[in-house]
């Protein structure tokens, strides 16, 4: 059902606006955590800003600060500020390396874990006030099929999951995109496998997936974007707190994150179905 007149109102503003905007819209999820996902959003973020691309980063698992962490940062405010109103975006945003720019989750705020209809509203429109400044916004959900998950992954032009080699990843990602398609309507999905050995191994490891989704959700397009190497220098990076991309330029696992960049910076925006590319966040309105 629709939330509410203000919903109702924010709905007609964002869609119109975001009809002539270029402003590129992903959320990057999984179906479990310890996959790798912030790392590779943190990489990515970074290597966008190197190509002169405006990047906001939204830390979207809420109440647990993760990001900033991971890039050494130690902001001040954070998203709980701007739903409380004692905030709005613009006074939270963080800027970190390569001119990344940052909305903070904040940690241990179990009142952000859940949010309600009012404060995604009030997320959205603060959202929709600095959306003009970026190329891209990208979402760094949480992981598994929790409500502000599936709302995040929703609200997004792009959906990018992360999965592994583990048999309980490809099993979790799988039950993500079931939750996705059965109850939110999303059809379209793009798929990077993480601490792989070789390409070849992404691959079978893809195959598997689509193998299962083809069966069960044969409306759903679950597209391979890539894969990112297993690499030592990525553990080295994170106990300095700083991007893989940054410290190691010439590793083989940033080698991978440049080519998924180059990859996305080429491309037109990928189809996701007329709606969905004219209806920006169209699920701030929507209440499963």
């Amino acid at each position: 059902m629709v939330i509410g007149n203000q919903a109702r109102t924010l709905k007609n503003i964002v869609s119109n606006k975001m009809k002539s905007s270029s402003l590129r819209v992903l959320a990057v999820s999984s179906g479990k955590g310890g996959v790798g996902k912030t790392n590779i959003v943190a990489n990515l973020a970074y290597v966008l800003s190197k190509q002169d691309k405006k990047v906001l980063v939204v830390d979207a698992d809420l109440g647990l600060n993760n990001i900033d962490i991971l890039l050494g940062l130690n902001p001040k405010f954070h998203i709980g500020h701007v739903l409380s109103g004692e905030k709005n975006v613009q006074d939270i945003i963080t800027e970190g390396p390569a001119g990344i720019h940052l909305l903070p989750a904040g940690g241990g705020l179990q009142e952000l874990t859940q949010l309600d209809d009012e404060k995604k509203v009030v997320l959205m429109e603060e959202l929709d006030q600095v959306s003009s400044g970026y190329d891209l916004l990208i979402f760094d959900t949480g992981a598994g099929i929790s409500t502000n998950v599936t709302y995040f992954c929703s609200a997004a032009h792009e959906i990018i999951l992360v999965a592994t080699t583990e048999p309980t990843s490809l099993t979790d990602v799988y039950a993500l995109i079931k939750t996705l398609h059965i109850k939110h309507a999303q059809k379209y999905f793009r798929v990077i496998i993480n601490l792989v050995n070789s390409e070849a191994e992404a691959q079978l490891i893809f195959r598997n997936l689509t193998a299962v989704a083809d069966r069960f959700l044969p409306d759903v397009s679950v597209e391979y974007l890539g894969y990112i190497l297993s690499d030592p220098v990525v553990v080295k990076a994170v106990r300095q707190q700083k991007a893989f991309s940054d410290l190691y330029p010439n590793s083989k696992v940033t080698q991978c994150i440049n080519r998924l960049v180059q990859k996305m910076i080429n491309e037109s925006q990928p189809v996701t179905g007329e709606e969905k590319s004219a209806l920006f966040w169209r699920t701030a309105f929507t209440v499963q």
